[in-house]
């Protein structure tokens, strides 16, 4: 029997969202200049945007997803890596504890995409086509929102 219900994936999906939106924000209060303020209020705001794409995605689950054609060890991976990926509000206080400076800020959260990247592309595979062109949107979101942390990156060097 699988671990998962259908409604779980997008509920992890929102609290991901939420998250990254509280972190950006945190970051944008780091940042000494505009420019970066900026930014990271912008990846915030694209936080929010995603999450109210779960959140109506959430809303369409009418019925069970089939889980018959994914094994019990898959849904124990993909729980673990919920368990990873998705924290409490306790625990993103304490990881922002050791985010000092806009750097550090900028190397959490171009893992933060990343882990995002491979859990959508994950839950792609319990979704209608039309859903799945909506993830396939974000996931190019969070690519871009990567590729924008890694020019911050290098510029800061």
């Amino acid at each position: 029997m699988a671990i998962f219900e259908a409604k779980e994936i997008f509920k992890f999906a929102i609290r991901i969202e939420e998250n990254g939106e509280k972190f950006y924000r945190f970051a944008s209060k780091l940042a000494d200049d505009e420019e970066t303020k900026k930014i990271f209020n912008y990846l915030a705001d694209e936080e929010v945007k995603h999450k109210k794409i779960f959140t109506k995605l959430l809303s369409e689950i009418t019925k069970d997803i089939s889980f018959d054609n994914y094994s019990d060890e898959y849904f124990d991976y993909l729980r673990c890596y919920v368990d990873n990926v998705i924290f409490t509000e306790e625990q993103l206080e304490k990881q922002q504890e050791e985010v000092k400076d806009v750097l550090s800020a900028i190397k959490f959260a171009m893992q933060k995409e990343l882990d995002s990247v491979l859990y959508y592309h994950e839950v792609e595979k319990f979704v209608s086509d039309k859903q799945k062109d909506l993830i396939q949107e974000i996931i190019a979101e969070e690519r871009k929102h990567y590729a924008k942390l890694s020019e911050m990156k290098k510029n800061l060097k």
